[in-house]
């Protein structure tokens, strides 16, 4: 076939993680605790107020930022969770957290034009800048004993004039980091007397072993403010097949929002809406259930992976993620894909998320202890032959 395509985009790799993840695809007994998603399917009650919505025949196109109920709904929860009001205005519903953050490099980043990122992090927002002409630079992180450290003078030294964002995870994928108070109100500031746009992905805000909810910038944050945050139904209620997110924007952008959701989606399903609605309103008991249940598991893993030879964690409070090294692992996706094969248990290599997780592998442990229990027994009767 003969066609001239784009080289940039001929150029986009496969992720890592993707690339080790289908190696099990016919493996029946591998246990994957390789992407990001848990092993529990989405709770009934929100599934029954989809079902319902379906039913009834809400299957029309709607609102492209989402049905007004489901905005107001958000309102009320961000209310709720930092005590802030979020103008109707500024609210987006979108075709899962992905989609925001393309809608907003969208926005924002021409060809030439780049974007600070902070990692490790999840690579899909590399793609996003790349398919718009624009440069990821990467500003990494240090792993230390005490967890996850960002030198901030390092992201501002990477922002010149063709910086359009500073983009960061807070809690962090792959690393369970929370951004301190005072470098979130540093770079907040940064962003304003620059005119650089902040984008704070926030999707792990509820996976939090300390508190109820992470610390936000909406918090911080003026209506004016350069500031997006992304975030997603996915992980919070267990719903990442129904790809649907959110985002909120800055005041004044939502007339552009809502023409590029057009020419991207043309909006959500309005029934699936309805179930996330459900979530909203009904969801607490299961938050506070879910996560207590990822606490367990990450003690029980932590536990395990500091009594093994050759191995070490670095602690995280958040998120429902662990980066851990293993001495003389050599190529970690190689390693992982022995991992796969000889022990039946899937990890995702460091090298998948930019730079600073080159030496580590990420484990999802979002999944029940006994299931857990039996990957920690097969990760240590490997590491003792290896």
């Amino acid at each position: 076939m003969n066609l001239n395509i784009r080289p940039d985009i001929a150029s986009l790799e496969e992720s890592q993680i993707v690339e080790v993840w289908r190696m099990g695809f016919d493996i029946p007994d591998v246990i994957g605790m390789w992407v990001g998603q848990g092993d529990l399917p989405t709770p009934r009650f929100i599934c029954d107020a989809a079902s319902r919505a379906l039913a009834a025949g809400d299957t029309f196109y709607t609102h492209k930022r989402g049905i007004p109920a489901l905005r107001q709904a958000l309102i009320d929860y961000h209310r709720d969770l930092y005590g802030v009001e979020i103008a109707d205005s500024r609210i987006a519903i979108t075709s899962s957290g992905m989609n925001a953050m393309v809608l907003i490099v969208q926005t924002l980043v021409s060809a030439g034009d780049n974007v600070v990122c902070v990692t490790p992090v999840w690579p899909n927002i590399f793609a996003a800048i790349q398919i718009q002409g624009g440069i990821a630079r990467h500003v990494p992180m240090a792993g230390t004993d005490h967890g996850w450290e960002l030198d901030l003078d390092r992201v501002f030294a990477a922002c010149d004039d063709r910086t359009r964002a500073i983009y960061l995870a807070s809690p962090g994928n792959p690393t369970g980091w929370v951004m301190p108070e005072e470098q979130r109100r540093a770079v907040l500031d940064f962003a304003r007397q620059r005119g650089i746009a902040l984008i704070a992905d926030e999707v792990y805000n509820r996976l939090i072993y300390d508190r109820r909810v992470a610390p936000s910038f909406l918090e911080i944050a003026q209506p004016d403010d350069p500031l997006f945050v992304v975030n997603s139904f996915s992980k919070t209620w267990a719903m990442t097949g129904w790809r649907i997110g959110w985002m909120i924007m800055p005041q004044g952008l939502t007339d552009q929002v809502d023409r590029l959701i057009e020419f991207n989606t043309s909006g959500g399903q309005s029934f699936l809406q309805a179930g996330c609605i459900a979530a909203i309103r009904e969801g607490e008991p299961w938050v506070e259930w879910m996560v207590e249940r990822c606490k367990r598991g990450r003690d029980l893993v932590v536990a395990r992976l500091n009594a093994m030879n050759r191995v070490s964690v670095i602690p995280a409070n958040a998120s429902y993620y662990l980066m851990l090294r293993v001495e003389e692992m050599g190529d970690p996706v190689a390693f992982c894909k022995r991992l796969v094969r000889e022990a039946r248990i899937g990890l995702a290599p460091g090298t998948a998320f930019g730079a600073g997780g080159e030496h580590y592998l990420r484990l999802c442990y979002a999944q029940g202890e006994e299931r857990l229990g039996e990957a920690m027994d097969r990760l240590q009767a490997f590491l003792g032959k290896a």
